[in-house]
């Protein structure tokens, strides 16, 4: 992280609420910070009663292919759905893998969880 306005890496997992998961990622995703976030991914996929993993990703300011491999591991589950809007490193992480035009999207935590 570059600059003075730096922002804490931090990953909170809220409450399920009818099967529904939803993981709040905040900062910068890389191979040394993405520990949280792959533990708390990982509890997710475990957790039988978990159907929908939502992933928000609004305040991510930097991510790496170390977050874009996380999000294709849980998209293979199925489960996944991002909640946006998508910042726009992150964005154009997506869009140069071509992840985006297979990843379920939606405009906020609530869309999500509705899908």
């Amino acid at each position: 992280m570059l600059g003075s306005a730096q922002v804490e890496q931090q990953v909170r997992v809220l409450p399920d609420e009818d099967g529904v998961r939803v993981i709040v990622c905040t900062g910068d995703f890389d191979q040394d910070t993405l520990g949280p976030l792959d533990q708390a991914c990982t509890a997710a996929v475990d957790a039988p009663g978990v159907r929908r993993i939502v992933l928000d990703v609004t305040q991510v300011g930097f991510a790496d292919s170390s977050m874009l491999n996380q999000i294709i591991r849980i998209l293979r589950t199925g489960r996944l759905v991002m909640a946006g809007p998508v910042p726009p490193q992150l964005g154009w992480l997506l869009d140069l893998t071509q992840v985006r035009a297979v990843l379920p999207t939606a405009d906020g935590v609530e869309a999500a969880r509705a899908l």
